[in-house]
């Protein structure tokens, strides 16, 4: 018997007529993802990095190069507020990963490019972060990874989270 059970078995004494089975699954799910979202960050710091400035850099990787977009594209693409983009893209132009350089297509704007540090940077975080992703999920086989991603995968459809 875990917290979680623990908790379940309180209301069961003090509320019988709850019904607290989702709040078992959502206990577990909000604990499992805290965990990972620790282990991530852990993963981020050994580079300099947090999760926002990962998100922004492996972002413009995946474009390919010359790894550059405008900042609404990286708003597009990562569903983040354009203030919270800014702030994202600052911290890392900071650390010199990124510039910001005028847009030869449009004149009124600007495109965020990786640098050549930030392409080493990302590099080495993506290559240990997929290493942690893959710790994080070896306690279960393939075919249960594949069963869970299934399910969560229609539950977020089903409750039309993005």
């Amino acid at each position: 018997m875990d917290e979680i059970d623990h908790i379940r078995q309180q209301w069961a004494e003090q509320r019988p007529e709850f019904d607290t089975k989702p709040t078992e699954l959502i206990g577990r799910l909000l604990r499992v993802s805290q965990f990972i979202s620790q282990q991530m960050e852990n993963t981020f710091a050994k580079h300099g990095l947090n999760q926002a400035g990962f998100d922004v850099l492996a972002t413009l990787v995946r474009e390919g190069p010359p790894h550059s977009l405008t900042p609404n594209g990286l708003l597009a693409r990562m569903m983040v507020t354009s203030g919270t983009m800014t702030n994202r893209i600052d911290q890392i132009e900071k650390q010199g990963l990124v510039r910001r350089q005028r847009n030869d297509t449009d004149g009124r704007s600007v495109v965020v490019t990786l640098t050549e540090k930030g392409l080493t940077v990302i590099n080495a975080a993506l290559e240990d972060h997929l290493i942690t992703q893959a710790s994080l999920v070896s306690t279960l086989n393939t075919e249960q990874r594949g069963m869970l991603t299934g399910l969560l995968k229609e539950w977020q459809k089903g409750s039309q989270i993005p």
